[in-house]
């Protein structure tokens, strides 16, 4: 079971599942079962999902929009979780309110409603599944040095060679700072990302950090059958590289000791 934190640093989790598109880059990609699979999708969200919100990019012809949302359906007006759906995209998202033990009940059932209103399931050509968590943390980028706080707060060692500031007037503090690394996974089998970046929560400065973990091609799981050992797995390694990061003074922190 998933430790819980008095204090989550959590901004959102996120299950994202693509799927193909009909044509061919630069030409128009087009869902063509994306009208029918919206309105029956709206039946089958309305018991969980009674907020139906549509964005102002649903007014773009569908053909110019793939992979990108214009509807929402959320458990109640500007609450989450909610549930996120547009040509060849369907995500699931929480933030606050996320608990392992919610989360992953609440994606069980939206994709098992996906393939339910989907008018032609065999025609759902899955090419990507995405768990993404975003977390972070107050950290006033601009008096603090960052390479510090990520090496004794979340143990990662980034660091410049120090005669690039010796006798030059520049500083040995970032002012800003994105990184990223990729590693190949083999349970489930994919791609686990790791992204570190200056940022704003919630109008304040603070460290950002992304764990995802996403399959695509070959490494896709037989869908919809094997998805919850995907989505198992996956948040398996995500929870447990955040607690490794964590581990000491920001679990602490979090936990509100």
């Amino acid at each position: 079971m998933a430790k819980e934190l008095k204090n989550k640093p959590l901004v959102e989790a996120i299950l994202e599942v693509r799927w193909q598109l009909q044509g061919t880059p630069p030409g128009p990609q087009v869902d063509t079962h994306y009208r029918l699979l919206l309105g029956r999708l709206f039946d089958r969200m309305l018991a969980d999902y009674p907020e139906h919100e549509q964005l102002p990019i649903a007014s773009i012809p569908d053909e110019m929009v793939g992979h990108v949302v214009q509807h929402r359906f959320r458990v109640a007006e500007n609450s989450w979780p909610l549930i996120q759906v547009g040509p060849g995209v369907f995500t699931v998202n929480s933030t606050a309110d996320y608990k392992w033990q919610d989360f992953r009940p609440r994606v069980m059932s939206a994709i098992e409603k996906l393939y339910d209103a989907h008018p032609k399931a065999e025609d759902l050509k899955i090419t990507n599944i995405i768990l993404r968590y975003i977390d972070a943390v107050d950290f006033d980028y601009n008096t603090e040095n960052t390479l510090v706080f990520l090496r004794e707060k979340l143990k990662l060692n980034i660091s410049l060679p120090a005669n690039l500031f010796s006798g030059m007037r520049v500083e040995d503090k970032p002012n800003g700072l994105v990184s990223q690394f990729s590693f190949r996974t083999e349970k489930p089998r994919g791609i686990m990302n790791l992204r570190c970046a200056t940022g704003q929560k919630q109008h304040t400065p603070a460290l950002i950090w992304e764990t995802t973990v996403a399959s695509s091609g070959d490494d896709l799981p037989r869908m919809p059958k094997a998805f919850a050992g995907w989505i198992d797995e996956a948040h398996e390694l995500t929870d447990d590289w955040f607690f490794k990061m964590i581990e000491g003074d920001l679990e602490r922190r979090f936990a509100g000791e």
